[in-house]
């Protein structure tokens, strides 16, 4: 009798305490979701503040490896970052002093443009209404006959269709005040950036400190490493192509005979760091251009096809070569994560949308509880067989590989051979 009234004692403390756990985990869900909440909200209303640290720091994880290459040659870190702020602080001057000019051409002749756009098109608007009516009169006709010959009033399958042409560039006009609003957003970052590059590991050190553990500390510094590897690698290359496919644009438009030539290749080179919409953006503006700028449909045609071979060229050749085998992206994550950072920051966000990414996929490739969710993000969820990856026991090797993958190699292989005689378990070689 004692030990059953034990046993419901015990289903009892059991059922409470299974209660209390689904309790917790609500409770947990609720304030995880509540502080994403809170999170997105502060992002949106303080970008203008975010926005600078944010590419400082994108800025510094690609320019760290240049400043580690001037350590070696005995190049102080305080002398290659200045350096290196000056150089693209001094480009980006020149670049808005020799680009002034026709900039604000265009955007003057923008109102223009679009007139023009506009009677252009008329004459095709005037056939499609042609052949609504005599589609219509056809109709009418066979009615007419099925019903036994019953008149057909002309006028009910009369479609009127109306061209409405805003003359306001409200898009281009946008992104040139956008432009100029964040100039000053964007040397407070490059001034930030020259302090980060300065200062070289401390922030680095600091973060793996504050980690309790020794093994916690290793995993700060793997995903540190690694962080700082694929988007140095991923902005890296994809600066040298977007500046390859800015001059061939350039010099194909010019070419053809579209005129500034020059401003076309720049919007290439700055608009292609926008995946999906940017290439599209730049298609369209150079069409309507175009479309103004020739008399025949044939050449009007030519400018906006060759920068769609271009950028599919680009798109499906080039930057698989060079970026694909390093970084694979899944595409429809890049979709959701531009159209997600473009609602929150603007054209800021959706330059900053695959940078993110990398980021994240990059923590998520060395966690071991966030390894499906990096199998997601991946262009290929399976490894391919000429991309395995490498085993190793200590060394670059090692360090360079994901933190499954290091624990994977750490298991498997043998343990070394000590002075003393003991068994010892090789680490990350520091």
């Amino acid at each position: 009798m004692a030990d059953e009234v034990d046993d419901d004692v015990e289903e009892q403390q059991l059922e409470v305490a299974e209660d209390s756990n689904v309790e917790l985990r609500r409770i947990r869900r609720v304030m995880t979701w509540t502080f994403l909440m809170a999170l997105f909200t502060a992002v949106y209303f303080a970008r203008s503040v975010l926005l600078p640290i944010v590419l400082a720091v994108v800025l510094t994880l690609t320019l760290l490896p240049v400043v580690r290459a001037g350590e070696r040659v005995k190049i102080p870190r305080g002398i290659t970052a200045v350096a290196l702020v000056a150089g693209i602080t001094l480009g980006i001057v020149l670049a808005g002093y020799f680009l002034s000019g026709p900039v604000g051409q265009m955007v003057g002749d923008a109102p223009r443009i679009a007139s023009e756009v506009g009677e252009k098109f008329d004459g095709i608007m005037e056939r499609v209404s042609s052949l609504q009516e005599a589609t219509a009169e056809v109709a009418d006709a066979a009615a007419a006959a099925g019903s036994g010959g019953a008149d057909a009033t002309a006028g009910e399958g009369d479609v009127e269709v109306v061209a409405v042409v805003d003359g306001q560039p409200s898009m281009v006009q946008n992104a040139v005040s956008g432009l100029a609003s964040a100039s000053g957003s964007v040397f407070a970052a490059l001034l930030l950036t020259m302090f980060l590059l300065a200062s070289g590991d401390f922030y680095h050190r600091r973060i793996v400190e504050a980690a309790p553990r020794l093994r916690d500390k290793k995993k700060a510094l793997t995903i540190i490493r690694d962080v700082e590897r694929q988007i140095s690698r991923y902005l890296g290359a994809i600066t040298v192509i977007n500046m390859g496919l800015g001059v061939v644009a350039g010099v194909t438009l010019w070419l053809l005979g579209m005129p500034m030539a020059v401003v076309w290749g720049l919007m290439a080179f700055l608009l292609n760091f926008i995946p999906f919409v940017g290439n599209i953006l730049t298609v369209v503006l150079v069409g309507a251009v175009s479309v103004v700028t020739f008399d025949s449909l044939w050449d009007a045609a030519l400018p906006p096809l060759a920068l769609i071979v271009l950028s599919g060229i680009e798109s499906n050749i080039v930057t698989p070569l060079l970026v694909g085998r390093r970084l694979e992206l899944n595409q429809v994550a890049q979709l959701i994560t531009l159209a997600f950072w473009t609602w929150l920051w603007g054209i800021a966000g959706a330059i900053l949308a695959v940078p993110f990414l990398v980021v994240v996929k990059a923590i998520c490739d060395n966690v071991e509880n966030l390894q499906t969710l990096a199998s997601f993000l991946s262009g290929d969820p399976g490894t391919k067989v000429d991309e395995a990856p490498q085993k190793a026991t200590t060394g670059p090797a090692l360090e360079s590989a994901p933190f499954r993958t290091q624990a994977e190699a750490r298991e498997e292989s043998p343990p070394t051979q000590a002075l003393g005689g003991k068994d010892v378990t090789p680490l990350v070689a520091e």
